[in-house]
C-alpha cells in the first residue's frame, strides 16, 4: 500500500486555502518627544508635499539625529515605505532592516517589513518577520507584572496591549501560514514549520500546520519525526482528524510487529471523529471517515488475514466514498475485490472489480489483473 501513501497524504490536505489578512494595531512604540528638535524637522517633513524632496529630508534628518535611536528607527522606517510607495522593494527591505535595528520589538515595522517582503516575493524574509513578530505578540501576556500594580490593573493593561495588538499579530500569524503553504519544496517547508510553531504556539492553523509538517516528513521519508509529530499533535489535541488518518495510514504501510493494530485503532477513531452518519456530517467528514474504513479493511485484508472482518469495513467504505472521490473509492473497491476473491464470492468479485477498472487511478491497472484472475477462476469453476 506504501506506493500509493501520497493520493491519501494530499486527501487530507485538501482545501487548504491561503489566508489573507490586514494589519493595523501597533506594539510597542518609538516615541519623540513634542517640542524636541527631533519633532520640529518632523513636522517640516510631513509638510513636505513632493515625495523626492521628503526622502531627502528623511535621509538627512538619520545623519543629523543619528545619536538618538528612536529618532533613527523613525527616520529609516519612513524611508522604507518611500521606496515601497516607489516600488524599490530591495531598498525598501534595507531601511526597514535598519529601522528594526533600533527598534526591533516594534510590530509596526515587523508589520510593514512583512508587507514588503510579500510584495517582493521573499518568502524567506517573510517568514523571518512573521517569527519575530510572532515572539513579540506572545510576550505580551507573558510579562512580569511591575511592583506597585494591582493584579486587576495589571490584567487590564496586558488585556489592552493584546487588543492593541491584535490586527498586526494576526497579519503576521497568516502571512507566516500562507509561506508554509506555498512553499514546494519539503525540507524548507519543515524548516518554516518548525520557526512557525516556535513563533506561534497557539496559532489558529496549529491543525493544518500539523498536517503540512506530517505531508512534509512523508515526503522526506522521515518515519521517525513523522511519527512523533503526529503523537505529539494527537496529545494536544485526540480529535485531530487529519493527523488521525496520516498515522493509521503510515501504521498500515508499516511492516514493524504491531503496527496493524496502531493502524486499526487510529482508523477507528478516525470514524468516531468523523461521525459520517451525523446529520451534519459534510463531505469532508463522510470523505475522511471512507478513508479510514478503507485502512481497517485494507489493515484486516492484507496484515491480519481477517479476510471477512474486512468486507464489511470496505463496502461501507465505498458507500461513503462513491461519487465523493474516484481515486479512495477506486482503493476501496480493489480491496473488496481481493477480499471476495480471497473468500471465493468470485461473482460479487467481478462486479466490485469491473466497476473498480472504469476509474482512471493507481488502482486501475491491478483491478484489471485481478479482475482477469477472478473470470478465469470463474470460467474454470463452471
Amino acid at each position: 500500500m506504501k506506493r500509493y501513501a501520497d493520493a491519501l497524504l494530499l486527501f487530507v490536505l485538501f482545501g487548504f486555502l491561503l489566508i489573507t489578512a490586514r494589519a493595523g494595531a501597533q506594539g510597542s512604540k518609538i516615541e519623540i518627544a513634542a517640542g524636541t528638535p527631533e519633532d520640529h524637522d518632523l513636522q517640516a517633513i510631513t509638510n513636505e508635499q513632493d515625495a523626492a524632496k521628503k526622502l531627502a529630508m528623511y535621509q538627512d534628518f538619520v545623519q543629523k539625529f543619528s545619536s538618538n535611536p528612536a529618532a533613527v528607527a523613525y527616520g529609516n522606517w519612513q524611508i522604507s515605505q518611500a521606496y515601497q510607495t516607489s516600488g524599490d522593494l530591495s531598498k525598501a527591505l534595507e531601511y526597514g532592516d535598519k529601522a528594526l535595528g533600533g527598534s526591533a520589538r516594534n510590530l509596526d515595522i515587523l508589520v510593514s517589513q512583512a508587507s514588503i517582503a510579500q510584495q517582493a516575493k521573499d518568502n524567506a524574509k517573510l517568514m523571518d518577520y512573521a517569527g519575530k513578530g510572532g515572539e513579540v505578540c506572545n510576550s505580551i501576556g507573558k510579562q512580569p507584572k511591575p511592583d506597585g500594580v494591582s493584579e486587576d490593573d495589571f490584567k487590564r493593561q496586558v488585556e489592552e496591549e493584546k487588543a492593541a495588538a491584535k490586527n498586526s499579530c494576526d497579519f503576521l500569524e497568516s502571512a507566516g501560514f500562507n509561506v508554509i503553504a506555498s512553499e514546494n519544496d519539503p525540507k524548507s517547508r519543515m524548516a518554516d514549520i518548525e520557526k512557525y510553531s516556535s513563533a506561534f504556539p497557539e496559532s489558529k492553523f496549529q491543525d493544518q500546520v500539523a498536517n503540512y509538517a506530517m505531508y512534509s516528513l512523508g515526503q522526506l521519508n522521515d518515519q521517525t519525526r513523522l511519527v512523533a509529530y503526529g503523537e505529539k499533535t494527537l496529545a494536544a489535541n485526540p480529535n485531530a482528524l487529519a493527523t488521525l488518518l496520516l498515522l493509521a495510514n503510515f501504521y498500515g504501510d508499516d511492516t514493524k510487529p504491531g503496527s496493524a493494530g496502531k493502524a486499526i485503532l487510529y482508523a477507528q477513531k478516525a470514524i468516531e471523529v468523523a461521525k459520517p452518519d451525523a446529520p451534519d456530517a459534510d463531505k469532508s467528514r463522510k470523505l475522511s471517515a471512507g478513508v479510514a474504513h478503507t485502512i481497517v479493511g485494507y489493515t484486516y485484508a492484507f496484515k491480519q488475514d481477517k479476510t471477512a472482518a474486512a468486507i464489511p469495513e470496505l463496502k461501507t467504505a465505498a458507500v461513503l466514498l462513491k461519487g465523493q472521490d474516484d481515486q479512495q473509492y477506486a482503493r476501496a473497491l480493489y480491496g473488496l475485490g481481493y477480499a471476495y476473491g480471497k473468500l471465493s464470492k468470485l461473482t460479487e468479485a467481478r462486479d466490485v472489480l469491473t466497476e473498480a477498472v472504469k476509474i482512471q487511478s493507481p488502482w486501475q491497472k491491478i483491478s484489471e489483473d485481478l479482475l482477469g484472475k477472478v473470470n478465469a477462476a470463474r470460467a474454470k469453476g463452471k
